[in-house]
């Protein structure tokens, strides 16, 4: 072999060398780049997820929250009922109960004395919930 043959065989390697090190060197940057860009997308999905459950939980707090409300409301218009709403349901239970007993006179009128009785016990109950707010108001 002559000294220009080594020294192009040389060259040859070199320069292949060189071109095997760019395009080692250009798909590593390449593929770190992609990495990135797959882990970026990665955690998007992942604080996409955490803000779909998040808006869900919100909605579901809101409903809880509109549920609660209600109660709130009903409490309230409830706790607003006083003694004369208190003596008015006692004078229906009273009456009820009177006429419970005329309609036990009848023989026809059972169906009727058991719908008074109930609607009787119903309003004593209903009495009976109002009587220990106004207890309250007192103390």
């Amino acid at each position: 072999m002559t000294a220009i043959q080594i020294c192009a065989l040389i060259g040859l390697i070199i320069g292949a060398a060189l071109l095997y090190w760019t395009g080692y060197r250009g798909g590593l940057i390449d593929g770190r780049i992609e990495g990135i860009d797959e882990g970026k997308a990665i955690k998007q999905s992942d604080n996409s997820e955490a803000i779909r459950s998040l808006e869900h939980s919100l909605i579901q707090t809101r409903a809880d929250l509109l549920q609660l409300y209600g109660h709130y409301e009903r409490a309230l218009a409830a706790s607003k009922l006083g003694k004369q709403e208190h003596e008015i349901l006692l004078a229906i239970a009273e009456k009820l109960r009177i006429a419970a007993e005329t309609f036990s006179a009848f023989r026809t009128g059972k169906k009727l004395e058991r719908e008074t009785i109930a609607l009787h016990d119903q309003a004593l109950a209903i009495a009976a919930l109002l009587e220990p707010a106004n207890q309250e108001d007192a103390a």
